[in-house]
């Protein structure tokens, strides 16, 4: 049974609009930020370590407009492994191996957990994300807090229909003072 595992650069005030993207008011707030060899090589291995993608539309439009112009070991696993986007109105998605999943969420993604051996990696996708939350859908929650506060923008946690408890699992400081948080689910129903 598949994994769901949500990676997120997050700001101290829990902002995960944009941190790469020029459409926000603080455009590129996360690469401010020098996340060092042991960031970098995080990041690297956690996307290497995925079975499969899943996003939302928005951050699928993002993703598949920039890696297919990129070479090397990262870009030919992104370019290659199954990408599954929520999404009501995409339609024809042309970057390769990517399905829609445009059903009801818990429906699809529970499916999708048991059809995929791994782990699913779920990057950005804000809206998702709080969908999958608030659904018990996530096993695992990675991530990379940059020490900024942004004062405005998407959060990464809305409210939820009940609580959750979560374990540490790794923690690590890495570049600039950005530390890396990992946590798994502590009482998965």
């Amino acid at each position: 049974m598949g994994r769901i595992v949500v990676t997120e650069f997050i700001s101290l005030d829990g902002v995960v609009e944009a941190p790469g993207g020029e459409e926000f008011e603080h455009p590129n707030w996360a690469f401010a930020f020098d996340r060092g060899d042991e960031g970098e090589q995080f990041k690297v291995d956690e996307a290497l370590g995925a079975e499969a993608l899943l996003l939302g539309r928005k951050t699928y439009e993002g993703f598949a407009a920039a890696w297919p112009g990129y070479e090397g070991e990262l870009a030919d696993k992104y370019n290659g492994m199954p990408k599954y986007v929520v999404s009501r109105t995409l339609t024809d998605p042309a970057w390769n191996n990517t399905h829609v999943l445009g059903g009801d969420l818990v429906e699809e993604v529970t499916a999708l957990k048991k059809a995929v051996e791994g782990e699913l990696q779920v990057a950005g996708s804000i809206q998702l994300v709080q969908g999958l939350i608030a659904n018990d859908l996530v096993d695992e929650i990675h991530l990379m807090t940059f020490p900024i506060i942004l004062g405005t923008g998407r959060r990464l946690f809305g409210e939820t229909p009940d609580k959750s408890t979560w374990k540490l699992t790794e923690s690590r400081t890495v570049g600039e003072g950005i530390p890396i948080t990992i946590f798994r689910r502590a009482d998965q129903k």
